[in-house]
């Protein structure tokens, strides 16, 4: 059993399927107690379901990260059903693209009440709990469009995920002195269905991704990075490993490293990465 797992309470809001579900899977076949917590009362209590089904202690949760007032109840219904909370999970999240030019300021407003925002909620609601115990281990969900530049055709979801990775790294700075760590998980090309419930704000444009060296990972694969990473201690845990490369090869220059994506995008590579038929299958599993 996993010393960071094995025995411990979680949270995790934003697990009703996808990267979330199964994140849960593996950290309760690593010994966790696991809320699961979801805009989708009916997407969460399934996957407490899927737990509880594996022999987990396991509780569903309905939870509105757009709202203080939810937030705050669906900590204290996870507390009250599994204990303090050990591990807090922020996954919630929401994606659409377009030209920039295309996106209007609501869906701006929207993208960062949701993809940081909701994350600020609850972190002020479990980092007074976490420091009064002095332990605990805070998770965010970044993404490769928040560590390095390609994503032109969803820059408002990108400055919303750079916003999460620079917010748990001080986080972590800050609360390292208290006895609490903090990971961001960052996913590059995951597979999953969220790009089927995306919003689209220009036509016929060109979806740019993380890059055609890279290749999309199940979202199995996700989850046992991120725990991984998390026994290691790691802050920033990228679901590849070749993001580190890029991130050298932008720090030594950012503006070499723009032209080159550029010159990329107008030979024709927007950046998709390569798939295989078993990780299409995943999905379905």
């Amino acid at each position: 059993m996993s010393e960071t797992f094995a025995g411990k309470s979680a949270l995790i809001i934003g697990a009703g399927q996808n990267i979330g579900r199964r994140i849960a899977q593996e950290w309760a076949a690593r010994g966790a107690r696991v809320a699961v917590a979801d805009i989708s009362r009916e997407g969460a209590e399934e996957t407490a379901q899927i737990l509880r089904d594996a022999g987990t202690e396991a509780v569903g949760l309905h939870c509105n990260v757009l709202e203080d007032a939810s937030v705050a109840a669906t900590i204290d219904a996870a507390e009250k059903a599994l204990g303090p909370l050990d591990i807090h999970m922020n996954n919630a999240g929401i994606l659409s693209g377009g030209n920039p030019q295309d996106i209007p300021m609501a869906e701006w407003q929207r993208m960062f009440d949701v993809n940081l925002f909701g994350m600020v909620r609850a972190n002020n609601v479990i980092m007074p709990r976490m420091l009064e115990r002095g332990s605990g281990h805070i998770v965010n969900t970044g993404s490769f469009a928040g560590l390095y530049p390609f994503a032109a055709s969803r820059v408002h979801y990108a400055a919303s995920k750079a916003a999460v990775v620079s917010m748990s790294q001080n986080l972590a700075l800050y609360l390292k002195q208290f006895g609490i760590r903090v990971s961001c998980l960052c996913p590059g090309p995951v597979m999953t269905s969220s790009p089927d419930a995306m919003k689209h704000f220009s036509e016929n444009y060109v979806m740019r991704a993380p890059g055609s060296h890279l290749s999309v990972m199940t979202q199995q694969q996700t989850a046992k990075v991120l725990s991984d990473g998390m026994e290691a201690g790691r802050i920033l845990i990228p679901t590849h490993d070749e993001a580190w490369e890029t991130l050298v090869e932008v720090a030594a220059d950012p503006d070499a490293f723009v032209e080159k994506k550029h010159r990329e995008f107008l030979a024709g590579d927007p950046g998709r990465p390569g798939i295989t038929q078993d990780v299409i299958d995943s999905i379905k599993a």
